[in-house]
């Protein structure tokens, strides 16, 4: 080659910018009264992915949802952001939100569905009430608001009331949240969950995932199965985990300014339920506190059961 023509082919090489990334696509539900506000507008924007934002008038709105809604794979973000003033509601009826990597229908983007980044699903400033998953069999059940499998998940300023899944089962749970999968750990902040009710995990619930949680109440969840896990003798197992039941081989927990109060299960862990399987699992807890979270079977701190490697308890973490 020429010297002139490799001067060429340098400079072309040093002159190509990095390729650029998009940002999200924007949509708005609603055209500005809250009868544009429909559980069909949600679905159609959560399908399309992007970040999705309402124009549903002034006043605050609860969108009752006739079907799931349900992320794409193919979607990389999804952003859903209430602005404060929009609750979906799943009537008692049906889970409210989805998004599942391993989930055909959702369309498969790799060959390892179970270990993939995208889609991120990012829920802000909203309100998911009365999502109910009771007798959704696939991927094991749990996630009456929201199931996540794959991805990654953070929530920001929202609040979960009275979600339920089903009553029984000893590995199943997340009335509010159940996660599968993921990538990296889940971060909530700001955030509130109140009156669940399922027979694990009444907010929270995982199999080998992490959590980093701040500035965040979980009051008056409840963990209603019976018989532990594994399954005691007669018994249809669960009943662990309040508020909080995490299971699996290594992952952590970390609470940071966290309020956990009159939460309860039937089982162990009035408030937490913490089982790394292989003993590798941490969970530290800072500047919060945990009060009246009684456990009617089994504890190894006060609302809390743990099997892991390290509990920590730091910054004036209070316990009872």
């Amino acid at each position: 080659m020429r010297l002139g023509a490799l001067l060429l082919v340098l400079t072309s090489l040093v002159a190509t910018p990095a390729q650029s990334v998009a940002a999200p696509s924007s949509r708005v539900v609603g055209n500005g009264s809250a009868s544009s506000c429909t559980s069909q507008a949600v679905v159609k924007a959560v399908a399309a992915g992007g970040t999705i934002t309402f124009d549903c008038g002034p006043d605050p709105v609860t969108i009752v949802m006739k079907q799931t809604a349900k992320v794409v794979n193919t979607n990389p973000v999804t952003v859903i952001d209430g602005g404060g003033k929009v609750t979906l509601s799943g009537e008692g009826r049906r889970r409210i939100l989805y998004q599942n990597t391993c989930d055909p229908d959702q369309v498969w983007t790799t060959n390892h569905c179970d270990r993939q980044k995208d889609p991120l699903l990012v829920l802000k400033n909203l309100t998911f009430a009365h999502g109910n998953s009771t007798g959704e069999t696939y991927e094991g059940g749990g996630g009456g608001a929201v199931f996540v499998r794959g991805g990654r998940l953070r929530v920001q300023g929202s609040v979960f009331d009275r979600n339920r899944c089903d009553a029984t089962g000893p590995d199943l749970g997340g009335a509010a949240i159940r996660v599968l999968s993921v990538v990296s750990a889940v971060r909530i902040s700001g955030s509130t969950f109140t009156r669940g009710k399922c027979s694990n995990g009444s907010a929270l619930s995982s199999i080998g995932v992490s959590w980093k949680v701040r500035d965040s109440v979980f009051r008056r969840n409840r963990a209603i199965g019976n018989g532990a896990n594994p399954a005691r003798p007669g018994t249809p197992g669960g009943g662990s985990g309040g508020a909080i039941y995490l299971d699996g081989d290594f992952f952590t927990l970390t609470l940071t300014d966290v309020t956990m109060k009159r939460n309860k299960a039937r089982e162990g862990g009035g408030a937490i339920f913490f089982v790394s399987n292989d003993r590798t699992g941490t969970m530290t807890i800072a500047s919060s506190t945990l009060k009246d979270n009684p456990s009617l079977g089994f504890e190894t701190y006060p609302g809390i059961f743990f099997l892991g490697k390290k509990a920590s308890f730091i910054d004036g973490t209070v316990v009872e």
